[in-house]
């Protein structure tokens, strides 16, 4: 999976004729429900343009799974984009400089008021977030407290939390990602921490490298990022980080991943927006990347962050 910019060739010639796709329609930019909107195959019309987007790199690898097959299908549109962080990502979106700005949370908890109300939000599928300890650390289960002694200083050695005697090496992701505010938000909740750790990192793919090469560290990640061959995903409060435990919020770290875009969408960001909500996405592109439909969820949680029975 890649954090950098990403783009792809178009298709030109006789392909250009053949455009079309499952699941899509040229209908406005809105509607956010995955499980009402993805409805099976519906023929369209052939679009072209350019779709750029920014923002969150825990889900960046579904979008760039998702554009190769809306570009496949429609061969004079061109998909590119980054993950730069959820923040960064909704400020984009809302200056006009990308299409769409892909979020771990809420643009209202990133924007002013006077923003989102221009912005139409998508929720393209729920992701469980968790932490990751390396390879040497024999800690395997950690409580909500423990992780917040360890995420803001007051628990610095390893034996503390029932592991060998060693300084613990917190890396952090920078401020503006919304891996951390998701993390931040269920081991803090409401309180204020401004604890930077041994290291402020800019996306996933920083984490998962750093991670693979620092003894005794701790860090935090996405479902689709673990990788046990270079580090631990441990348990919190005894709950397994699986996506079995995050649809009815047994475990409590996890996000809904957001694509928004403007009211005035132009066609193309509109019909990949569709295709994002399609069955061919939702039903088989969503859990092939490692994250969890939103109709699989039988729990909901809205901005502020409750959590509420569908």
């Amino acid at each position: 999976m890649l954090d950098q910019a990403y783009s792809r060739r178009q298709f030109l010639g006789l392909a250009g004729g053949l455009a079309s796709i499952v699941g899509l329609g040229l209908v406005g930019c809105g509607g956010s429900n995955a499980a009402d909107t993805a409805k099976g195959s519906v023929a369209a019309e052939s679009v072209s343009g350019e779709v750029t987007y920014d923002g969150a790199s825990s889900f960046q690898a579904l979008v760039e799974a998702a554009a190769e097959k809306f570009m496949d299908a429609n061969p004079d549109v061109s998909i590119s984009g980054s993950g730069n962080g959820s923040g960064k990502g909704l400020t984009a979106v809302a200056a006009g400089t990308v299409t769409i700005g892909n979020s771990d949370v809420f643009a209202e908890t990133k924007l002013e008021a006077d923003q989102v109300k221009n912005l139409v939000d998508h929720e393209v599928a729920v992701v469980g977030m968790g932490p990751v300890v390396s390879k040497n650390v024999t800690v395997d289960d950690l409580s909500l407290e423990q992780l917040k002694g360890i995420f803001s200083g007051q628990i610095t050695n390893w034996k503390e939390v029932g592991g060998d005697d060693a300084t613990i090496v917190v890396l952090n992701r920078k401020a503006g990602s919304g891996t951390r505010a998701t993390f931040e938000a269920a081991v803090f909740g409401d309180e204020a921490v401004d604890f930077k750790g041994d290291a402020e990192l800019d996306k996933s793919g920083d984490v998962q490298t750093q991670m693979g090469s620092t003894d005794n560290a701790i860090s935090y990640l996405d479902f689709s990022h673990f990788d046990d061959s270079k580090f631990n995903a441990i348990k919190v409060e005894g709950v397994e980080p699986k996506s079995k435990n995050v649809t009815d919020d047994s475990f409590k770290i996890w996000a809904t991943e957001h694509m928004y875009c403007a009211k005035d969408a132009d066609d193309a960001t509109k019909a990949f927006l569709k295709f994002m909500l399609s069955d061919d996405v939702q039903g088989k592109l969503v859990e092939e990347q490692g994250f969890i439909p939103v109709s699989a969820m039988k729990v909901v949680k809205d901005a502020s962050g409750k959590v509420s029975a569908k």
